[in-house]
């Protein structure tokens, strides 16, 4: 006798969602997935380990970073993110952080007697991830200022001369500026000949990661009344109430740098030239 009401609908997975039950999917370079609670689709081009991240580019050049896990559709199925497993040594890459060519299995170079001179301690680690590589084989050692106030006191202390070039890379250089006075007079100076500033014309250096990189369409506009990075950090709902507050938010930025890809051209520019400078007479 045939059953008129059917199979017994509690005996499937009837709590199931109409695009079946996510599952763990690695999150492999070149997929192309979407972010369910930002509506967010683009390609993998990235993966931290040790952040437990995953950047995604739209097909218009836009990045953005969610943590992995759960909320994810690829090829409309929902997923779970994780890192891809090791199975083998990945390939080297054939381009630096910089865009310079890759050179493998090369000891660095014995410090150079020129040095680059940065403002801060930021300054510093922004070069260091995008041209760290090419800075040890050029051998050129970076320091960072307090400021640049002191600037001719320390290269009075360096003794720039022939062989022992300095560049220095400063915050906000624009006509009319406290920095731009500075510059000019030590470029009137005798040591003048061999020492270049260059700067960019933003107010601090985390301004030269482009703003998309952290879901912004433009870096705010603090009032001057503000402390510029707090300002900064109480636009993004990030804690800024001190100093230990300041640099998780500056990590937070610096973890959205891969690449000279994730800079500003200002900034790109300028320390190509001073590593160009420092190098230049040998």
């Amino acid at each position: 006798m045939a059953d008129r009401y059917g199979a017994d609908v509690l005996s499937t997975d009837w709590r199931a969602p109409k695009r079946g039950r996510a599952v763990e999917a690695p999150a492999e370079l070149g997929a192309v997935v979407e972010e369910v609670t930002a509506d967010w689709v683009g390609e993998i081009v990235a993966v931290e380990r040790d952040l437990h991240t995953v950047t995604l580019e739209d097909r218009r050049g836009r990045r953005r970073t969610f943590p992995l896990g759960p909320g994810f559709l690829l090829e409309g199925k929902p997923v779970i993110l994780v890192a891809p497993t090791r199975t083998t040594a990945p390939a080297k890459p054939t381009r630096t952080a910089s865009g310079s060519i890759a050179v493998h299995d090369v000891r660095a170079r014995v410090a150079r007697a020129s040095r680059i001179y940065v403002e801060g301690r930021h300054d510093a680690e922004l070069v260091e991830r995008v041209w760290g590589e090419d800075l040890r084989i050029e051998g050129v050692v970076v320091e960072y200022l307090g400021g640049v106030d002191d600037l001719a006191g320390h290269l009075r202390d360096f003794s720039p001369g022939p062989g022992r070039r300095v560049g220095v890379l400063v915050d906000h250089l624009v006509a009319g500026s406290k920095e731009s006075r500075i510059a000019d007079e030590i470029a009137r100076s005798p040591l003048g000949e061999h020492v270049l500033v260059v700067g960019h014309p933003f107010v601090d250096v985390w301004q030269a990661v482009k703003p998309d990189r952290l879901g912004l369409a433009a870096w705010p506009t603090i009032p001057r009344s503000v402390e510029w990075k707090k300002g900064v950090c109480a636009h993004l709902g990030w804690p800024h109430a001190t100093q230990t507050d300041i640099a998780r938010a500056w990590q937070q930025i610096l973890s959205r740098v891969s690449s000279y890809g994730d800079l500003e051209p200002a900034l790109l520019g300028r320390v190509e030239e001073l590593i160009d400078f420092v190098c230049a007479e040998e």
